[in-house]
């Protein structure tokens, strides 16, 4: 090949690539999950949450409300209601052999929920999300009690964490 047919091609196949990667640059549709854009914020500060069944589904609740509504508190009017359902467990390791008492455990938090449009009942989204959160167990009673209750309300926040932007995403579309 003569060096003047080569420089041809090279150009001729970097305008071609130029073209297509410019044409794939403009289908793209990326943007940010909580964009202003599509009005999510709104969207999500006008969601009702289902009566919590125990404290740790107040918690998730109470979280959710919060990161919803901007701290605005719920909705008079709402057009979307959340229905949740919250489960917890405390599962104890590392045992020790001797006394047959656990040094550590874990507290595990469950969420199913159900969006659904208050217009029509529409169901937009349903899931289930899970957070776990680690516990060291002290050798006092009361002290275990107060650990498993703080790595509960850590594994609740986040589980609720996890639940708003699975709400973004759905409102989002």
């Amino acid at each position: 090949m003569s060096s003047d047919f080569r420089s041809k091609l090279l150009r001729t196949s970097g305008a071609v690539v130029l073209i297509a990667l410019s044409a794939l640059a403009t289908g793209c549709q990326v943007r940010p999950l909580y964009s202003e854009a599509g009005g999510v914020a709104q969207k999500l500060g006008s969601i009702a949450y289902s009566e919590a069944g125990s404290r740790i589904g107040q918690v998730v609740r109470n979280k959710l409300i919060f990161l919803t509504a901007g701290g605005n508190g719920e909705p008079a009017n709402p057009e979307y209601k959340v229905d949740l359902t919250v489960t917890s467990s405390v599962a104890q390791v590392l045992l020790v052999e001797t006394s047959d008492r656990a040094r550590a455990g874990q507290v595990a938090v469950a969420v199913d929920y159900i969006l659904r449009r208050n217009a029509d009942g529409q169901v937009l989204k349903a899931g289930h999300r899970q957070a776990i959160s680690l516990v060291d167990f002290p050798v006092q009673e009361f002290a275990k009690v107060r650990a498993i209750r703080d790595a509960e309300n850590r594994a609740a926040n986040e589980a609720a964490e996890l639940v708003r932007a699975d709400l973004a995403a759905a409102l989002g579309r």
